[in-house]
């Protein structure tokens, strides 16, 4: 099936997404789920959500896959019910409440990572429920999970690019003892992702530990072994990533995309694998790691820095004014950063999504060209129709 799901986080990067190829997307509704800090889709805008998804022949997943204690049920019914009115196409799940009451209501579900399915039994007694696809533990290895797709026919989803966390299947507890805000429950800190100080308490003496983050994997990268994923049978590959950016979302879901499709027409070689890698790094990352997929995962595969190691930033530039489809020209204020022909920019906004180009062309507001603008108004060429309000950024090199 090689169904590729991406993460959605808000309206521009759904937007985005649909841009970017992928066959599904998965969202929070703001609460219940393991990314309660990024702003999720309103439950209000959720019809509209799959409406245009549907439209673009895309599936809707709605994650309800935190842990859930007993003055939520209610809630957990409310949410339920928006989910079913909308018509999305499965609820992610794990905890039993949600799961009972999912299939109360006749709401597909699929069995969240959380649950750590680890083998065929935990499938089969998750298809007993009534589970239509899991979401295999990240701990697994390729053989194994071809294994486990030999005996079933529910189907399997993995990760394949994104954030990986130290604890089994991510269930961590240690957001929760240090700042009592629960990973389980999608508030985690990430105190793991810092640089820490060890201390022996006989000499007082201490130890940077910061070279190698002890307690922070790189993201997994799958991009140079898809087509091994692909010949196990995996019937859906899932990009984490709903607390990234949306030039984040759209450049993995297009990379991920390309080398879906490149696999099928024979034309997965070197040089693509070369180029889809450098487009990965350009984006929010910690390092890349190939997981458990091929081997148990060493020293090696621990982050090098606290933050991203992406090759390339955006700076706030300013903000679109208007657009003259007729020319094609757009119509902006530059007000934070200056910006100059050659310039990579991107525009960002909740219809636009993430519209990256090159600046051409530049004039300032009295229609004179001009070799750059700052904080003045101007208009440039621009390939696509981008709105009122939309966000421009320039995009640079890292230091």
């Amino acid at each position: 099936m090689c169904e590729l799901l991406a993460p959605v986080r808000d309206e521009t990067s759904f937007s985005a997404v649909l841009n970017a190829g992928a066959d599904s997307i998965y969202v929070g509704l703001g609460t219940l789920n393991m990314r309660v800090n990024s702003k999720g889709i309103a439950p209000k805008i959720l019809n509209d959500i799959v409406q245009q998804a549907h439209h673009n022949n895309v599936k809707v997943y709605v994650a309800l896959n935190a842990i859930v204690y007993d003055d939520e049920l209610e809630l957990v019914d409310e949410l339920l019910d928006q989910v079913k009115s909308a018509g999305a196409d499965a609820v992610i799940c794990w905890d039993f409440a949600v799961i009972n009451k999912a299939r109360e209501k006749n709401i597909p579900i699929h069995i969240s990572t959380q649950a750590n399915i680890s083998n065929i039994e935990s499938v089969k007694f998750f298809e007993s429920l009534g589970a239509r696809r899991v979401v295999l533990a990240r701990e697994l290895s390729l053989e194994q999970i071809k294994a486990i797709k030999t005996q079933t026919a529910v189907e399997i989803e993995t990760f394949v690019h994104g954030a990986m966390c130290i604890s089994v299947s991510g269930r961590c507890f240690i957001s929760q003892h240090l700042f009592d805000a629960s990973a389980n429950r999608g508030d985690c800190y990430q105190p793991c992702r810092r640089e820490y100080t060890i201390t022996d308490k006989d000499s007082n003496k201490t130890l940077d530990v910061g070279r190698n983050y002890v307690l922070s994997p790189k993201d997994i990268c799958t991009i140079e072994i898809m087509d091994k994923l692909m010949d196990a049978g995996i019937d859906c590959f899932k990009i984490e990533g709903r607390s990234r950016s949306p030039e984040y979302i759209k450049t993995v879901t297009a990379a991920y995309r390309e080398a879906i499709d490149a696999i099928k027409t024979g034309t997965f070689n070197k040089e693509l694998i070369e180029k889809l890698m450098a487009e990965l790094k350009s984006v929010y990352n910690r390092g890349f790691s190939k997981g458990f997929y091929l081997n148990t995962p060493s020293d090696k595969d621990f982050s090098q820095v606290e933050g991203s190691a992406a090759t390339h930033k955006k700076v706030i530039v300013g903000r679109v004014l208007n657009y003259y489809s007729k020319v094609g020209v757009a119509f902006a204020s530059i007000e934070s950063a200056p910006i100059s022909i050659n310039d990579t920019i991107q525009i960002h906004g909740p219809t636009t999504g993430v519209l990256e180009f090159q600046i051409t062309n530049l004039r300032t507001d009295d229609k004179q060209p001009t070799r750059s603008l700052e904080k003045q108004k101007g208009t440039f060429p621009c390939p696509s129709n981008v709105r009122l309000n939309d966000v421009i950024y320039k995009i640079i090199e890292s230091d």
